[in-house]
This record gives C-alpha cells, sequence and structure tokens, in this order.
C-alpha cells in the first residue's frame, strides 16, 4: 500500500489510555468503571488502528463520491395538513409546566 497523498492527517498520533477515556467520560458525565475504562481504551486504540489502516491506502486515482445509490430526494409540497396537527391547546393540555402558551422545561446546559 502506498501512503495516501491527500495530505490527510491518520491516528498514529492518538493513543488512549484509561485516564484518558475517565476524562472523556467525566466531561461527558457518563458513569465508567476502572475495567470499562481499559476497555473502552482498547477498542478507541483498535478503532483508530483500523482508521491509520484506511489511511495508508492509496486513494489519489479514485474520484470522490458522494452518492452511490443513484437516489434522488423526493420533494413535495409543504402544506400543512390540519388533520394531523394539534391546537396549541391540545399540544399543552398534558404539560407539566407552561407560560404564556410554551412549555416550560428546566435549563439543563449551564
Amino acid at each position: 500500500m502506498k501512503p495516501k497523498k491527500s495530505g490527510a492527517k491518520s491516528g498514529r498520533d492518538v493513543r488512549f489510555t484509561a485516564d484518558s477515556v475517565a476524562k472523556i467520560a467525566g466531561l461527558a458525565n457518563i458513569p465508567v468503571s476502572p475495567g470499562e475504562e481499559t476497555d473502552l481504551a482498547d477498542g478507541f486504540n483498535a478503532t483508530i488502528a483500523v482508521v491509520d489502516q484506511l489511511f495508508a491506502l492509496d486513494t489519489s486515482g479514485t474520484e470522490p463520491t458522494h452518492q452511490v445509490t443513484d437516489l434522488e430526494n423526493v420533494m413535495r409540497e409543504d402544506e400543512v395538513d390540519s388533520d394531523r396537527t394539534f391546537s396549541q391547546e391540545d399540544a399543552l393540555k398534558n404539560a407539566v409546566r407552561t407560560y404564556n402558551g410554551y412549555f416550560v422545561v428546566d435549563r439543563i446546559i449551564p
């Protein structure tokens, strides 16, 4: 296999450890046990190794492919189907909290 000539970078410099998995899990607020940290780090490193193999392929003579099925978007007129819509009152009737016709939810981003 010849090196890819597109200038794309591979993950060769990336190496996951149990500590890096713990840090990512903490940032994402995902509980991960120490055993899982090791397993996930091994899995991430295996994935990076596969990606490195892909980066090693010579694709310089290959045309980029963006669509392989020859399917086209099916468009329809943007019309309101009154039989499938709720009134504002119907939409809000089971809401725990509302204010001036809107749903009220707890803030989730600090």
